[in-house]
């Protein structure tokens, strides 16, 4: 303890004044100074009263004989407040950098922002609109027009779009249609009067074409209206094409009637729902008369007896499966149809169109299979030529769910002319 005292006594700590030094070896003896800082420094007499106030406590010196110690509180009587000062000193007296710091980087970050909006320029005019793909309504309030980005978990084996990708860009564009155009009731897709009625629209019909398919990293662009389907019919359209070169990508074509909600069962159109959609029909087609003669109905063209039949039972739907009218979101369909096709098929060949026609909803709680049959050709092993297929996919206590009809074409060579991948085709 001696050498300790001796040490500070010799070399002050730092920031110690002279006059702090010389006061503490005049009270080497267990003194304490009238005015002492928490820091060892001298306070100055006549210290601002704003100051903190530290309560010094006195204590009894230990016995270093090796016997019991005893700490004890000096009395109430004892204690006295010592006025506290921080030294003064070069870092002490620098402004606060952290504040500092945060104010120049929030100025930053929102002077940047601005710049990012005021000086970007698009390539094209419209652009800028559906930057953040929320789409807009043109060619005076007729056409739905919306932009996405073919992301990594889109693509498939063969480094496309699958077809379930672009499907589900069609059902996104069909609602945010009916949402920017301030039809969205409280249903899903339902407008306002089809809400009061608890009616949804349920798809009865769908064709499609696919030209060719995008790669990782291509922007699409869908183009969708809507049309009177007969009586109690809503026809809706959409055209895909990519957003660079303009090259089509695919057609397609649907009709959708109205279910009530509560009762399941297909109901007629209201007047009230008809004034409503009435305004937004578009006599346009995405595909032709002539291209949907071509689109052959599921079961008519493949021959039973040239033909090979695949099976994929024990299907159930997930929670994740459902929409929110509780039954089994239509793009899952394509998925389960598509599970019984032999996968010779799935290797070499790409879907070039296909004809859905919905017979019955699907819930959680059903189990499904699927069939699958197909032309001889591909059975006897010809990779090169169109096959196609008829498809069943229906509850395994033998009620309909969904035909189609698939046809399909041998596989382009990747960066070749009609596909937008950048990849290079794989070698054998």
């Amino acid at each position: 303890m001696a050498g300790s005292l001796a040490a500070a006594a010799c070399f002050p700590g730092p920031g110690a004044s002279p006059a702090a030094s010389a006061k503490t070896s005049k009270n080497m003896a267990g003194e304490l100074p009238d005015s002492l800082s928490v820091h060892g420094i001298v306070a100055k007499p006549g210290a601002p009263s704003g100051n903190m106030q530290v309560k010094a406590q006195a204590q009894a010196l230990p016995k270093v004989n090796g016997t019991k110690h005893n700490h004890k509180n000096a009395s109430a009587d004892t204690e006295e407040a010592i006025p506290y000062s921080a030294p003064k000193t070069f870092y002490n007296q620098l402004p606060d950098w952290s504040m500092l710091l945060a104010a120049v980087t929030t100025i930053f970050l929102a002077a940047e922002k601005q710049w990012t909006l005021l000086d970007w320029k698009p390539k094209k005019p419209d652009m800028l609109v559906d930057t953040f793909g929320f789409g807009r309504i043109i060619q005076d309030g007729l056409v739905f027009r919306q932009n996405f980005m073919i992301r990594s978990y889109e693509i498939g084996a063969d480094r496309t779009a699958s077809i379930e990708t672009l499907m589900n860009h069609l059902q996104e564009t069909a609602l945010n249609h009916v949402k920017t155009a301030g039809l969205l009731g409280d249903g899903f897709g339902a407008t306002p009067e089809m809400s009061k009625r608890n009616l949804i629209w349920v798809v009865s019909k769908i064709q499609l074409l696919v030209e060719q398919y995008p790669s990782w990293g291509d922007m699409v662009q869908v183009d969708t209206w809507v049309a009177a389907a007969g009586k109690n019919g809503m026809r809706r359209d959409w055209h895909v094409h990519d957003y660079n070169s303009g090259r089509t990508i695919l057609r397609a074509t649907s009709v959708w009637v109205m279910m009530n909600k509560n009762t399941r069962r297909l109901s007629k159109m209201p007047d009230e729902v008809r004034a409503e959609i009435g305004q937004y029909f578009n006599g346009r087609s995405a595909i032709t008369d002539e291209q949907s003669e071509k689109l052959s109905k599921p079961g008519s063209t493949v021959d039973g007896d040239a033909a090979k039949q695949f099976i994929r039972k024990g299907l159930t739907p997930r929670w994740g499966d459902l929409d929110v009218n509780q039954h089994v979101n239509n793009v899952k369909y394509i998925g389960w149809i598509l599970e019984s096709a032999p996968i010779s098929i799935l290797e070499k060949h790409e879907l070039a169109s296909m004809t859905l026609d919905y017979r019955k909803e699907c819930g959680r709680d059903s189990v499904l299979q699927s069939l699958t049959t197909v032309a001889g050709e591909c059975v006897d092993g010809h990779p090169d030529s169109t096959i196609q297929c008829d498809h069943l996919l229906q509850l395994e206590s033998g009620a309909d769910i969904v035909k189609a009809h698939t046809e399909w074409r041998p596989k382009r060579a990747h960066g070749g002319e009609g596909n937008m991948g950048f990849f290079p085709a794989e070698s054998a």
